[in-house]
């Protein structure tokens, strides 16, 4: 009998030196890794990381974590322990496109990451320089179709959302076009601007204010449905390209192997924060349509878009080595 209760509180001291049991999750602040340079999309998801701080009790710190369409910052998270105090916003780059875009990952997209929760999606919008001669995307393949391999498309990068949409949008309407790779979006929109290129698909938030001012001309948005920022424009499928429907889409992940109760504490934060009013309506006037959801829906996604991003990164033959 002494002997059995020896072993039972020996045991009971080893469950509660335990990190998992000697305190509650989580005990210290969590990191959140953004794999790309501060500025741009990713600013716009600090409020959201503030309010489930409140409701964690602990502060998210937003981590830039730069490099390789954002395979270094991802690779980081992927190789990080999976306690819950690292986690990743990740995005249709770093775990759809990539894969098939480079020649070389660090990371595996499934086997390497928890999914934890999906956040948002966010449209790209078909934006030319105002002195072109087209007022709608109709008219903008004819334009094209006119001076075959003459045109050109602007992107923040290869491999990035914007590039893909345009490869997408090559092979859907049959319009020849050559791709012109910037460093980012805002120097893409410039030569835009000055009509140094033709057309763009970027997300909405950073050409939107020169479409409100005139100095872009949106044509069309590229998902399914119209954007709230901009609902006078309609879908590439209203405008007579049926079918196409692309998004850009943004997800928070973990390193494999994280404990089910962690991403089960993880997921309702920040589905709650996600359903406030403020967040919800901060969001929506920059561009996003929030998600949420269980960490499944996040998974399922990942997989989609996985396949599917291959199908169009081969046909365009896309490669980064």
């Amino acid at each position: 009998m002494i002997r059995t209760l020896r072993f039972a509180a020996a045991a009971l001291l080893c469950m509660l030196a335990s990190p998992l049991f000697a305190q509650a999750y989580p005990a210290k602040p969590i990191r959140v890794v953004v794999p790309y340079a501060p500025g741009g999309n990713m600013e716009h998801w600090r409020p959201t990381l503030e309010k489930v701080s409140q409701l964690l009790g602990q502060q998210l710190v937003m981590e830039n974590r730069p490099g390789a369409g954002g395979n270094i910052g991802s690779d980081y998270v992927a190789k990080s322990a999976a306690d819950g105090y690292t986690l990743l916003i990740g995005t249709i780059g770093t775990h759809a496109i990539n894969a098939s875009v480079y020649a070389k990952m660090p990371y595996d997209v499934v086997k390497d990451f928890t999914p934890v929760v999906f956040l948002a999606t966010m449209t790209n919008v078909a934006i030319v320089n105002p002195a072109t001669p087209v007022k709608s995307i109709q008219e903008f393949i004819e334009y094209a179709k006119s001076q075959p391999g003459k045109l050109n498309f602007g992107s923040p990068g290869n491999g990035s959302s914007a590039h893909m949409t345009g490869e997408m949008f090559k092979q859907v309407t049959g319009v020849n076009m050559q791709h012109v790779p910037y460093k980012g979006s805002a120097p893409a929109l410039m030569d835009l601007i000055a009509g140094r290129i033709d057309i763009m698909f970027d997300n909405i938030p950073l050409p939107l204010p020169h479409i409100k001012a005139g100095k872009l001309r949106g044509l069309a948005v590229t998902a399914s449905q119209r954007s709230p920022s901009l609902p006078e424009l309609p879908t590439l499928g209203e405008a007579g390209v049926p079918g196409f429907d692309v998004s850009s889409w943004y997800g928070i992940y973990a390193p494999a192997s994280l404990p089910q109760e962690i991403t089960a504490k993880l997921n309702v934060a920040f589905n709650d924060a996600l359903r406030t009013p403020e967040i919800r309506d901060r969001l929506a006037s920059q561009g996003w349509t929030v998600v949420g959801g269980p960490a499944d829906q996040l998974a399922a996604q990942t997989r989609n878009e996985l396949e599917r991003w291959a199908r169009v990164v081969k046909s365009a033959n896309v490669r980064i080595d």
